[in-house]
């Protein structure tokens, strides 16, 4: 935990460093943008409910989609040259099979997700800025277990937190019409889930004023422990996978 600490830190200082060489510009209109996008994910991991025993989740794309009832996922920024509010929500109802093992045979994960971040993010130089977020998660999952030894366990739990984290977002322009985007953020901190990061790298392109398209990979680790007995919740899962998104701007 004390090296999780230290790497928020280390995020936090570069920023500081950079901030000093920084010349603000005058230009304080307002843009938005509103971005809709697909993520093809990959989940591997581990999740528990009640007195069941942890399951684990081991699935690809393929896996996903063709289980996959309901999917929405939607980026929305406000921006000027100095400050950028965003909202970036996604949205997933699941089914899965479970993964057999020494005391489990198989069995079935059905799973609703919910993740809606809120983000705040200072410009401290042309290329970067630095801010804080906060992300509320919600998921309503059922379990069935079937054992080794011919039982068949079910349990259920909605569990809802929210987890607070560092932002660091960089951009750098490659041309008039083409871009880099790179953002990570560190948080958790047992506030919500024990540890939580996640972090995205993109390639844009600006089709025109109002158009963009981008492509990319994103990666999101939440590690969540919490209650005992019939009240245990365990969600230790890392979803990762490439992304195509289209934004317009106004």
């Amino acid at each position: 935990m004390k090296a999780k600490h230290g790497l928020g830190c280390i995020i936090v200082l570069a920023g500081l460093a950079t901030a000093s060489t920084y010349a603000q510009s005058t230009d304080s209109g307002w843009h938005y943008l509103v971005e809709p996008y697909l993520m093809f994910p990959n989940m591997k991991g581990d999740v528990g409910v009640a007195t069941l025993p942890p399951a684990h989740v081991d699935q690809d794309p393929d896996d996903i989609f063709s289980n996959l009832q309901i999917g929405a996922m939607l980026y929305a920024e406000a921006h000027n040259e100095r400050w950028a509010f965003a909202s970036d929500v996604v949205y997933m109802d699941l089914e899965s099979g479970i993964s057999a093992g020494t005391v489990i045979a198989g069995g079935k994960a059905e799973a609703t997700q919910l993740g809606w971040e809120l983000s705040a993010l200072a410009r401290l130089s042309p290329w970067m800025e630095l801010g804080v977020a906060a992300t509320y998660n919600r998921l309503d999952s059922e379990l069935r277990i079937d054992t080794q030894g011919g039982a068949t366990l079910r349990g259920g739990l909605t569990e809802d937190w929210i987890d607070p984290s560092m932002v660091v977002r960089a951009t750098i322009p490659l041309g008039d019409k083409w871009f880099l985007q790179g953002r990570g953020n560190i948080g958790g901190w047992g506030v919500g889930s024990d540890f939580y990061w996640q972090a995205q790298g993109d390639i844009g392109y600006r089709h025109s004023p109002r158009t963009l398209f981008t492509i990319g990979y994103r990666y999101i680790s939440i590690d969540y422990d919490r209650g005992s007995g019939a009240d245990r919740f365990i969600y230790d899962v890392d979803s990762f996978g490439p992304t195509m998104k289209v934004g317009f701007t106004f």
